[in-house]
């Protein structure tokens, strides 16, 4: 999206011994784009890559919130500390604008729907509680340096090159499979999904949008629905019988999981004129037409439960 609205883009992917991209290495435009490998976590290099940058879209976090519950402190690590170190990099490269991604697991199960910005934030998982921290410490640099940070909080996205972990690709992988019965946690919870290209156009529309700066802006459809309901149509998409059975194991702690998010978008919508372009059925099939592509399809180890 970047690249074609004529952004030079430099991208990071994180280092590893094979130089491998991850899903870097399937764009179109990857011969347009300048990717880089290393780790937000040392700040030595934060350093080194915001140099010649006007603006730094902030994606890197680890995100999945059960294997937050095993291993906390990796997210400390990566969130917070890697937030810092992002904040810091470009406040002494001369304050470089900065759209730093949270999340609405923030704001936990709604206290009242739709849920805007000063809604209370609720950790109610060591994923949720660290990026109110990551949000806490770029707003800080707002305020302390004037650093022209946004805080971007998207609600649910999902789309083509989802991770393994997430339930819409769980489920859309295991049907074309040929699974019969599929394994799920809790149905009932619902959420705000939103379409990739649409969370996308939300981060572009604020980063263009200098009364943004200082300020935290929702993303999403103001449109709720179940779990449940979002797989049955999933299941009718790809006229697939499937049966969901519950598997005790992905199941939250009672406290942890968060059982209502609907976004409240009026903010961004007159900040900044943003509209969703994809409702859930045209989101969900052009996400069932990418990811049934049999080179897409074998990426996804759809009979291992992923955490």
């Amino acid at each position: 999206m970047l690249v074609s609205k004529g952004y030079k883009v430099k991208a990071l992917s994180q280092y590893n011994s094979f130089n491998n991209w991850g899903w870097l290495e399937d764009v179109n435009c990857k011969d347009q784009i300048e990717v880089l490998t290393g780790d937000i976590r040392d700040p030595h290099y934060c350093k080194q890559i915001v140099k010649d940058v006007d603006i730094i879209f902030h994606l890197a976090a680890l995100i999945a919130i059960p294997y937050s519950y095993v291993a906390p402190d990796s997210y400390v690590d990566t969130n917070i500390k890697g937030t810092l170190n992002i904040c810091q990099a470009a406040h002494e490269a001369g304050n470089i604008r900065v759209i730093h991604t949270s999340t609405s697991e923030v704001y936990g199960t709604a206290q009242y729907v739709p849920i805007d910005e000063n809604h209370p934030l609720q950790p109610q998982s060591p994923y949720s509680a660290t990026k109110i921290a990551a949000d806490a410490m770029a707003m800080s640099f707002y305020n302390t340096f004037e650093l022209p940070v946004t805080i971007a909080r998207p609600f649910n996205t999902y789309g083509p090159r989802q991770s393994a972990r997430a339930v819409i690709p769980t489920i859309i992988t295991q049907i074309a499979n040929g699974t019969k019965e599929i394994k799920l946690g809790d149905v009932t919870p619902t959420r705000d999904f939103n379409y990739v290209e649409d969370t996308c156009s939300g981060f572009v529309a604020l980063a263009e949008e200098s009364k943004s700066i200082g300020e935290t802006v929702n993303i999403g459809s103001n449109f709720e629905i179940s779990i449940i309901d979002t797989l049955n149509i999933i299941k009718e998409l790809m006229h697939s019988d499937v049966e969901f059975i519950t598997d005790k194991q992905r199941i939250r702690p009672e406290k942890s999981e968060v059982f209502r998010l609907w976004c409240d978008n009026t903010k961004i919508v007159k900040l900044t004129g943003f509209q969703p372009n994809f409702n859930i059925r045209e989101g969900l099939q052009k996400t069932i037409d990418w990811i049934t592509e049999p080179k897409h399809l074998k990426t996804y180890k759809s009979e291992i439960y992923n955490v």
